[in-house]
């Protein structure tokens, strides 16, 4: 009887010693909660300010979050009494072998949050990248969507995305327009370049400034190659391109001038 009365005396003395650190890691919960939560409306309202993408945003807003309450919750587990040591250490092999198997996807990871922070392109933008080029549907944090021009859906990865070279064709005013021609060795190549240069100024959509130009760019024994370049603004690009492209072709084949004409499709997009 003495033993278990010893017993409770000792259980009840265990459970008084412990219960101002209880107290204490209550008070901690409901502060911490409450700091985490004003430091998360600080950081949202710069975020905001600051027009950073909205999936970006709740992103690494929720990222922060976890990471907060995982340090409030081992502080209160560590005040009440409860090792956190054994718990930490199995966190930290879990986070390295996870990290190991995952290589690639945290490289697609780290590629989308550069993009989604100092954007080199936007939802809508025409850009040509890793080897595909289309327009920007759908930036997630893994992987970017294209439509390309045939209308076929190309999903980049974010990690080759954003280490390689983007050209975006939509955050520019204007186009340049380039043709290659062949003429025969024994053509009039002053009157060819007179003849394009009157189609080209025709063309109320091509910018006079910079004036189109022809010039001869290659000499060989069977052809003179002229090149042909104007300037046009991005919006009209397309339709000027193809448009020009044909009249140059028919009024050179009116006045018997035997040629090859030739455009850069890459330009034509």
């Amino acid at each position: 009887m003495d033993k278990i009365s010893l017993a409770i005396d000792r259980i009840v003395e265990a459970a008084l010693s412990r219960i101002p650190g209880a107290l204490m890691a209550v008070a901690l919960l409901i502060g911490g909660a409450w700091l985490i939560g004003m430091v998360m409306r600080v950081l949202r309202g710069r975020f905001e300010r600051r027009n950073i993408d909205l999936s970006l945003r709740d992103f690494v807003l929720s990222i922060i979050k976890f990471i907060l309450y995982t340090m409030l919750l081992l502080s209160v587990a560590s005040m009440v009494g409860i090792q956190t040591t054994s718990f930490v250490a199995v966190l930290g092999a879990a986070s390295l072998s996870i990290g190991l198997a995952l290589q690639g996807s945290l490289s697609n990871f780290a590629g989308g949050v550069l993009i989604l922070l100092f954007r080199p392109f936007r939802v809508g933008d025409y850009i040509t990248a890793a080897a595909a080029s289309g327009v920007v549907e759908k930036i997630d944090i893994l992987y970017t969507t294209l439509r390309s021009p045939e209308g076929i859906a190309v999903f980049i990865p974010n990690g080759p995305l954003a280490n390689g070279v983007i050209s975006n064709f939509s955050s520019i005013t204007r186009r340049r327009l380039e043709y290659n021609i062949g003429l025969r060795p024994d053509a009039d190549v002053r009157q060819a370049r007179d003849e394009i240069l009157a189609v080209l100024k025709g063309d109320d959509r091509l910018l006079q400034t910079p004036a189109p130009d022809v010039f001869v760019a290659e000499l060989t024994e069977a052809a003179v190659q002229l090149l042909v370049r104007a300037w046009a603004p991005k919006e009209v690009f397309r339709e000027a391109y193809h448009d020009n492209l044909e009249r140059i072709r028919t009024t050179l084949d009116t006045r018997l001038i035997r040629v090859t004409v030739q455009g850069n499709p890459f330009d034509a997009v």
